[in-house]
């Protein structure tokens, strides 16, 4: 890991540790809630583990917190400004691709905001979120093919679309130049259902 992806993964690691000790939980208790291995809930505590966003998503539900609130200081203000390069990079890719979630609200109706760079070949692929959760996809640069539960849609730039994030679905670029774009993701009554949702 470089020296920002580390730092990120010690913020991330003391939140859910602060998040799982404030409930009282032990480590097999948050493991079992969220769908994880032991192993996997003390790499991410002690920061030594570069969890996927799937991971993220299942800690955060379990903990009923939300994504945002692993990678955001824990305290509330009126106005909340990631600058440019402050957000949080929680997924890379080999070719250069790289999803930042710039901004977040917390529980229980968790907004994300993200923007994405999916480099010449990238793939992404999401399991199917908590149910009610809908996605918005726009374009900003290039093309994207975004398959949703089965069904294949090609955006280019400029084009927007919304679906619903609890069906499989994924992102790719197949062309030869970068493409980039910007989604933002609602889920609804994160921490008012039984924990352990699936991701």
């Amino acid at each position: 890991m470089n020296d920002d992806a580390a730092a990120l993964a010690a913020t991330i690691g003391g939140r859910v540790r602060h998040e799982r000790q404030d409930r009282r939980w032990t480590l097999d208790q948050l493991a079992e809630a969220a769908g994880l291995s032991r192993r996997m809930v003390v790499n991410v505590e002690q920061g030594s583990a570069n969890p996927s966003v799937g991971t993220l998503l299942r800690l955060s539900d379990a903990l009923g917190i939300g994504l945002p609130a692993l990678v955001q200081p824990p305290e509330r203000a009126l106005v909340t400004v990631t600058r440019s390069g402050e957000g949080a990079a929680l997924w890379t890719s080999p070719n250069g691709g790289c999803a930042v979630l710039v901004a977040g609200t917390r529980p229980p109706d968790v907004l994300e905001l993200w923007d994405w760079t999916l480099a010449p070949g990238d793939a992404h692929t999401s399991a199917a979120h908590a149910a009610g959760t809908h996605e918005l996809l726009h374009v900003l640069e290039g093309e994207v093919v975004m398959e949703i539960d089965g069904a294949t849609h090609i955006l280019t730039t400029g084009d927007a679309a919304g679906f619903a994030g609890d069906v499989p679905h994924a992102y790719r670029n197949e062309s030869v130049i970068p493409a980039r774009f910007s989604l933002a993701v609602l889920e609804p009554g994160v921490g008012t259902t039984a924990i352990g949702r699936p991701r």
